[in-house]
């Protein structure tokens, strides 16, 4: 990677800046989009195909996903989260907190963040130790409810409260 300074800030942002690379990082730790055509139909956003293909390459060669082939499909590559990228969560839900607060978010889609940000670094290490085990095999130590379970249900509540009100 090319740099302009050793500054963290830039450096972060000379790899995450651009339009996509967040969003499609998004969907695959929030969303457990894990394929090309999971992100690409599934994207709130509609990413473009070219755009995804060369935003995901980018992504495995900055070392924030690997992608593996699929055993079942020959032509699909199953994407995960690496190390790197499962660090980046405390950093999206300050991002997402941010944005809630200043602009003009909707609750279904961001009752997931205010739910990590509101349960604190407790409850971000238990959901980032669920996506050490989804994406990396790393067997997750902590009991109880699944983290990403609640965020699905306090998503559908939302979702349901928005649809109420129309």
């Amino acid at each position: 990677m090319d740099q302009r300074s050793g500054c963290p800030i830039n450096l972060a942002t000379e790899m995450l800046g651009d339009r996509w690379s967040m969003v499609i990082l998004r969907d695959v730790m929030f969303g457990d989009r894990r394929t090309f055509t999971d992100i690409l139909n599934n994207s709130l956003e509609g990413v473009a195909t070219n755009i995804l293909a060369s935003r995901l390459k980018k992504l495995v060669v900055d070392d924030m996903l690997t992608g593996k082939p699929d055993p079942n499909h020959k032509q699909r590559t199953i994407y995960s989260l690496t190390e790197k990228s499962i660090a980046l969560l405390p950093a999206l839900i300050a991002l997402g907190a941010w944005g809630r607060r200043f602009l003009p978010a909707t609750p279904e889609l961001t009752i997931r963040n205010q739910l990590l940000e509101e349960g604190g670094p407790e409850l971000q290490e238990a959901f980032m130790a669920e996506l050490r085990e989804r994406h990396l095999g790393v067997p997750n130590p902590r009991e109880g409810p699944s983290v990403s379970a609640q965020m699905q249900a306090a998503y559908e509540t939302a979702v349901a409260r928005t649809q109420k009100d129309i």
